[in-house]
Order: structure tokens, then sequence, then C-alpha cells
């Protein structure tokens, strides 16, 4: 059997001395065990959290001078915006405001017409579903130009190789951009 203590609050129990002299590195070490373990688990975590690993062989957003995108977006609506949708080829991000540089889309703020009108709110919510389906590349206007005479930064958006301003043209949302504005009332 053991040895029974009593309990005494007046006694204050004092800390183990450490020997100043270590016996050599494996009393050093003792305690990284878990520790060992733990960062890697916590480093694959992370990484499963986050993605996964990439392809190997998808080509590095880094060599092509494009930043991946990974955030929820909704219509914009109010005088604060930060990530959201404008309309169909006018998004915030992080609070820059940037104009998808290879398409033109209809208005939503002044349309001309009822049928640009409809088309515009179709752009706008089409754009909404394929920016939140899965992480894009924002990568640099191909003409060179940062910004728009409004300020706006022109970039493309794309995912997998394809530009996302290039999936609205199919689907008849959007005008490839070529220096002007098209009627969508004709």
């Amino acid at each position: 059997m053991g040895t029974i203590h009593r309990f005494d609050p007046g006694r204050r129990r004092r800390a183990p001395t450490r020997h100043a002299a270590a016996t050599g590195w494996r009393e050093a070490a003792r305690g990284l065990g878990p520790i060992l373990v733990a960062l890697p688990l916590a480093a694959f975590t992370a990484v499963w959290f986050l993605g996964g690993f990439p392809p190997a062989d998808a080509a590095s957003p880094e060599a092509s001078g494009a930043d991946t995108v990974r955030k929820h977006f909704a219509r914009c609506a109010g005088p604060v915006r930060i990530t959201c949708v404008v309309d169909g080829d006018t998004i915030w991000l992080n609070g820059d405001k940037i104009r998808i540089a290879d398409i033109d889309t209809p208005e939503i703020s002044q349309p001309r017409c009822a049928r640009e009108e409809r088309l515009g709110q179709q752009a706008t919510e089409r754009l909404i579903v394929l920016l939140n389906a899965a992480p894009f590349e924002l990568r640099p206007n191909p003409d060179g130009r940062d910004a728009d005479r409004y300020g706006r930064k022109l970039r493309v958006l794309a995912r997998g190789g394809e530009s996302i301003g290039g999936m609205l043209v199919a689907e008849g949302l959007a005008h490839r951009w070529g220096g002007g504005k098209r009627s969508w009332c004709g």
C-alpha cells in the first residue's frame, strides 16, 4: 500500500531542483516527442482544410503573375463594399474595385432597354455562381494597363486555364471586350 499524506495548507511545496548539467542530448530531448508528432500533424491538417495540395502538373500562379482567390461573393449592397459583385463585369475584392478586363456585360444601373436590364441581372447572378464555385486566379490585364479611367483595377479572372469572362461570353451574357461598349438593345 502507498503512503497517506495529510494535506497541510500552510506547508509550501518546493519545485524539484534540476541539476545544472544535463546528462546529454537524451535528457535535453526527453520532452520533444509529443511536439515532433503534433507539428507535422498540424501542418497536414492545415493543408487539408485549406483546399489540399495543388496537382503536380498545375502551373504555379506566381509564375504567371496571378493570385489565387478563395472568397465568398454576394451581390453588393449598401455603401461599404469589401468583397462582392457589382454587376456582370465588376467586383470588389478585399476593398479593391476590379473590372473584368476581357469582357463587357449589360448595364444594370442605367440600362438602355428592358432586354439589357434582364441580361445584366442574369450576368450578375451567373458571375456570383461562377466565382463561388471554386477558387480562381486573378491575372494581370493582357494589354498591360493596370487600371481604367475610373480607377478600377483591370484583371482577367480564370479557373483551370479558362477565362471566367469567356464563360459568360459563351453563355451569351457578355461580349468580348473590344475597346468600346456595344448595344444590348437590338
